[in-house]
């Protein structure tokens, strides 16, 4: 793996303020908290990225949309279903 990306991946300390029950819940089942809170804060901000990302091309996907909808695509006349 890069030296950037595995740095990039580095832990860094940080202060969490966790619901007490969920923290002894996890512990009684040996669960990695800090790894099941790097998978949740990914997942938020892929889903975030996304978000982002539609709304920034909302215009060109319905342009697209629209003109798929007139005109078809290249390849209708090879299709075979």
């Amino acid at each position: 793996m890069c030296m950037t990306v595995l740095a990039s991946r580095r832990k860094v300390p940080t202060n969490l303020s966790v619901r007490g029950d969920l923290v002894r819940a996890a512990r009684a089942l040996r669960l990695n908290i800090s790894e099941i809170v790097d998978a949740a804060l990914e997942q938020a901000l892929l889903e975030h990225r996304r978000a982002a990302w539609l709304a920034e091309n909302q215009d060109s996907i319905a342009g697209y949309n629209a003109r798929v909808g007139k005109q078809g695509v290249f390849s209708d006349a090879w299709r075979r279903f």
